[in-house]
């Protein structure tokens, strides 16, 4: 399938403004790495503690930051909210630490800040947006014994089992009116009048929490830059055998030129540096060296037909012949990641931002970043062995002539005589 049949672009003659604007991305990028004192790193990276809580209404941010902040936690908090087609009333706390010991201490510190600041600590009862199975059990056995409900121990055990899954897959683990579970399996009016007596419903629901190791962090990271170090060396080392090793300098620099955009506009749109962005980034390195090698192949084949074509108007047919592949390939592709950026949800939302932003500037890089590059060097190489045009001849100065004197000018008109 073709979409363009018999184009004739002159893409490299219009290289300069991609070029400039590749050149304002990169360094107001930088700019922005270096204004905020480097990246910001998630979790995974500078270690911590983060908690992802689901709220029944709009959650009021400066309360949640003013309790963490006066609590007993250590280490910078922050208080971000989510939001998204899929992430509603969703918000994340997070707590960076030195201190491997102090991650668990974190934790229930957190959540002992949420429980007193919108919990019920002093009714004796426990939350069931937040409770387990096991305890759910342990806090109904009594209750439903005064009730004279008849259940036995293991009738209790998969009662609770089937009421907190039942709560999970309806209500995403939140629940804001104890009717909302007369459907629920094995429910009646003594079990609900128990619920009522033993339990209570706070307005959150934590989704999760996870907690990584400052000294891991530190070695995910390290570990994170040398995968895209090493790959871009392997991509440089195949290209360079397979065409020559301007090409594969082209090809890795188009593809290092679009990782440095990409993280660059993580740190203009202030977003976190996370495992899956890691990922989305070898995957963007993979995508445009691939864009790249098949304008190169058709680059090769082409320079077999047509030796006595300038190398630029080659490459040019090459892009042309080429443009339906990139432009179908490219379009699918960025469709689907644009479906992820809306659709996706918190936990994809920076990944999809990721290949949004790599596969914009990867599919222009191929055209207007690597083929310039091998451009640019077969021109100056071609200066370089072309010879120099001879000068004009220069003719050295005849030596002046020596003075005679006016006797051997007699001898020279006279030999006879000089002989005598």
């Amino acid at each position: 399938m073709e979409l363009f049949k018999n184009t004739n672009y002159d893409f490299l003659g219009k290289k300069w403004p991609f070029i400039i604007a590749s050149l304002v991305l990169t360094v107001a990028g930088i700019g922005s790495i270096m204004a905020k004192g480097g990246l910001r790193y998630g979790i995974d990276f500078r270690g911590g503690a983060l908690m992802t809580v689901k709220f029944a209404y709009e959650p009021p941010l400066e309360k949640i930051r003013s309790a963490m902040t006066h609590s007993q936690i250590k280490g910078e908090v922050s208080v971000q909210n989510f939001t998204g087609a899929t992430a509603q009333n969703e918000v994340e706390i997070g707590t960076e630490l030195q201190e491997e010991s102090q991650l668990n201490i974190n934790r229930q510190a957190m959540e002992s800040v949420l429980v007193s600041t919108f919990g019920q600590p002093n009714t004796g009862k426990i939350d069931l947006n937040n409770t387990g199975k096991e305890a759910l059990a342990n806090a109904l056995r009594e209750p439903l014994a005064r009730a004279n409900v008849a259940m036995s121990d293991q009738q209790l055990q998969n009662f609770t089992a089937d009421l907190m899954a039942y709560i999970d897959s309806r209500y995403s683990g939140l629940i804001t009116d104890y009717n909302q579970l007369a459907s629920a399996p094995g429910m009646n009016s003594g079990i609900m009048n128990t619920l009522r007596e033993a339990t209570y419903l706070s307005p959150y629901h934590v989704i999760g929490v996870e907690m990584v190791g400052p000294k891991v962090g530190a070695e995910l990271r390290k570990q994170a830059v040398l995968a895209t170090l090493y790959a871009l060396a392997g991509m440089l080392v195949y290209i360079a055998f397979r065409f020559e090793w301007i090409y594969g300098l082209g090809a890795v620099i188009a593809c290092f030129h679009d990782t440095i955009i990409t993280i660059g506009l993580f740190s203009l749109f202030n977003k976190e540096i996370s495992m899956t962005v890691i990922a989305a980034l070898l995957t963007l390195v993979g995508y445009s060296m691939n864009d790249t090698i098949v304008i190169f192949d058709r680059i090769r084949e082409n320079l077999k037909i047509n030796r006595r074509e300038p190398l630029e108007q080659v490459m040019n047919t090459a892009v042309n012949q080429t443009l339906s592949r990139t432009v179908m390939t490219s379009g699918l592709t960025f469709l689907t990641v644009i479906a992820l950026f809306i659709w996706g949800g918190p936990v994809l939302h920076a990944f999809s931002f990721a290949l949004v932003c790599g596969i914009l500037v990867g599919t222009y890089s191929s055209v207007f970043v690597a083929s310039p590059i091998v451009l640019f060097w077969h021109n100056w190489a071609d200066q370089r062995r072309r010879p120099s045009k001879p000068g004009p001849a220069v003719v050295a100065p005849a030596a002046p002539k020596a003075a005679v004197s006016p006797r051997e000018k007699v001898e020279r008109k006279s030999p006879t005589r000089a002989a005598k």
